[in-house]
């Protein structure tokens, strides 16, 4: 069951990326100083003037996604000119000669101020006072990082670059409610928590699961953190279903909850109702799912590819093998031959599986064909 697993920690992973955790620097607090080495491109900035408005962006030469910023960095300063000070402070580099050769190659493209993080002599540049005082202070784990620091001095805003636009425009306007913002925080951190507590007890409950079979405590923690996680109950929902629904599960209550997911909200998206007849039908499973969860898988995927107007090549190669796992061999050919067609520029078009399935279900075609051809008269003696 390390799938379950998986797909759990997927999904802790996925919200704690999508959220601020901040620490000792959150929204409202006064924005540390800026200790910089020194100005490779624009007019040095020693501090923030009163009511105007700031954004320190942490980026690095080797940071890829950092790469995809600049120019929209670049495009919000000219958007804002003189009203807004872009600083871009180069952390976490080996060799800090090479954000100058850098910033000369990007030339216009890279049109505002830059500066280096103030790293102690023969300190390494995790030890550098921008890292420490505004990066780590504020839980931000990775880069490209912002922070926008309004008028009054205060960090409004803390994110990823790229989401910046609309907290900017506001900050700018006087649309931003600083308090309001860092209570919506205050709240995603407690919420943080709850997923945390409720993803240790999970995985503990999972290895019990694995080792005796006894899937009662994991579905009442289940149950328990759809309850006190509303915004993830889907989720944790879908979990359930696949645990019900394996070898060692209840195929009459993961039929029950299946249906009752397809019936609800969740059941008009497209990929929800993938997933779910995946489960079942997936060529690695265990072990074949019963009969009655294979005619779901079935309903499923269709209700899925007309959802998707029969465009999306993963979900047509679900319905293709819940097809052929029903017994539908010849319309489980005729869907697999139009996923291939389907994956052609897609993330598919590469896949071996697609292919091989298609290969598997013509053979099955041709052997039950071959069955049921009448045997010719044996030979008089």
């Amino acid at each position: 069951m390390n799938k379950l697993l998986v797909a759990l920690l997927s999904m802790s992973v996925a919200w704690c990326s999508s959220s601020v955790f901040a620490q000792e620097l959150t929204l409202g607090s006064a924005a540390p100083k800026l200790e910089l080495k020194e100005f490779v491109k624009g007019e040095p900035v020693k501090g923030f003037a009163k009511e105007k408005v700031y954004v320190v962006e942490f980026w690095a030469t080797w940071c890829g996604p950092c790469r995809t910023t600049i120019p929209h960095l670049t495009k919000l300063q000219k958007k804002y000119k003189d009203e807004l000070t872009v600083i871009g402070v180069a952390i976490l580099e080996e060799d800090q000669s090479a954000v100058a050769t850098f910033v000369e190659e990007m030339g216009d493209k890279m049109d505002y101020r830059v500066a280096l993080d103030s790293v102690p002599k023969d300190g390494s540049p995790e030890e550098g006072a921008m890292v420490k005082n505004w990066m780590e202070a504020s839980g931000q784990a990775g880069i490209p990082a912002a922070f926008i620091v309004n008028g009054e001095g205060l960090i409004a805003w803390i994110g990823h670059p790229g989401q910046m636009d609309d907290p900017l425009e506001k900050v700018m306007t006087g649309k931003w409610d600083i308090a309001a913002e860092a209570l919506k925080l205050k709240e995603l951190l407690a919420q943080k928590k709850k997923l945390e507590a409720t993803f240790k007890k999970l995985q503990t409950l999972f290895g019990k699961f694995e080792d005796d079979g006894d899937a009662a405590d994991l579905l009442t923690e289940l149950d328990l953190a759809a309850k006190n996680l509303p915004d993830r109950a889907d989720q944790f929902s879908m979990i359930k279903f696949q645990i019900l629904a394996s070898p060692k599960g209840d195929a009459d209550q993961a039929l029950s909850l299946g249906e009752k997911l397809v019936a609800s909200e969740l059941g008009e998206n497209p990929e929800a109702l993938n997933n779910l007849a995946w489960m079942l039908v997936a060529p690695d499973r265990e072990k074949k799912a019963d009969a009655k969860l294979l005619k779901f898988a079935l309903k499923a995927a269709l209700k899925a590819d007309n959802l998707s107007e029969r465009k999306d090549p993963s979900i047509a190669d679900t319905l293709a093998k819940a097809y052929f796992d029903n017994g539908q061999v010849e319309k489980a050919i005729e869907t697999q031959e139009r996923v291939v067609e389907l994956a052609v520029g897609s993330e598919l078009e590469n896949d071996p599986g697609v292919k091989k399935r298609l290969r598997q279900y013509k053979r099955a075609l041709d052997a039950s064909q071959k069955d049921e051809k009448p045997k010719a008269d044996a030979p008089k003696p």
